[in-house]
């Protein structure tokens, strides 16, 4: 992971920023849109809510495929085409 320092913010008197708009295209993020800001040790991470999301999932599902014995994609793939096929619900 590289560090990039993209722009400084001032804060205001009621504690708002604008964000750089490069830093709010890096986000994928527009007028309206929320930012997720995340506290990690002694920084603030700010991010697009959708991708933390995802990443907290990727995270907490880590290690679940081979669990439950799958071994490739392919393996992946052919259990939820024999569970479509089937009508089976998880």
């Amino acid at each position: 992971m590289s560090i990039e320092l993209l722009d400084v913010a001032k804060v205001m008197p009621k504690g708002q920023i604008t964000i750089p708009k490069d830093v709010r295209q890096k986000l994928s993020v527009d007028t309206g849109d929320k930012v997720a800001l995340i506290w990690d040790n002694d920084r603030v991470v700010m991010m697009n809510p959708a991708l933390y999301a995802m990443r907290v999932l990727q995270d907490s599902m880590a290690g679940q495929a081979e669990q439950a014995g799958f071994q490739t994609e392919e393996d992946v793939a052919d259990y939820i085409a024999t569970m479509r096929r089937d009508g089976a619900t998880a």
